[in-house]
C-alpha cells in the first residue's frame, strides 16, 4: 500500500497527522456523516441540547455515540471500525465539537466543561 504523502510547514505545526489509511471506508464514511449531520450549522443547537439532555459532556464520544445521539446507527457502525479508524472518526469528532461557534458553546458550558 503507498503511504499518502504530507507536506508540513514545520516551523509553524503543532500536529502532524499520521499518515493513515482507512481499512473499512463504508463504516467510516457512515459515521463520519452522522458526525457532520450532528454537527451541521442547522443541526448543531438540537445536537448539543439533546446531550445535555442525555447527562453527557461532550467530549465523551463513545457515550454520546452510544446514546443513539449521532443517530441510531452509529454506534454499531462505530464498534465494526478497526482500532486505527476508530482513532481517526473521535479526532474528527473533537474537532468538529471544537469547530461550534463561541456563543454556542458558552450557552452549552455544562456539557463542554472538564469538570
Amino acid at each position: 500500500m503507498a503511504q499518502p504523502e504530507f507536506k508540513v510547514d514545520r516551523t509553524t505545526a503543532l500536529y502532524e497527522r499520521p499518515a493513515m489509511d482507512v481499512v473499512d471506508a463504508a463504516s467510516f464514511g457512515a459515521v463520519k456523516q452522522a458526525i457532520a449531520n450532528a454537527f451541521a450549522v442547522g443541526n448543531v443547537e438540537k445536537f448539543l441540547k439533546s446531550v445535555g439532555r442525555a447527562g453527557l459532556r461532550i467530549r465523551d464520544f463513545e457515550d454520546v455515540a452510544g446514546a443513539g445521539l449521532l443517530g441510531a446507527g452509529a454506534a454499531a457502525q462505530y464498534a465494526k471500525l478497526p482500532n486505527g479508524d476508530q482513532g481517526q472518526i473521535r479526532e474528527f469528532y473533537l474537532a468538529s465539537l471544537e469547530q461550534v461557534e463561541l456563543a454556542l458553546r458558552d450557552k452549552y458550558f455544562k456539557i463542554y466543561a472538564y469538570y
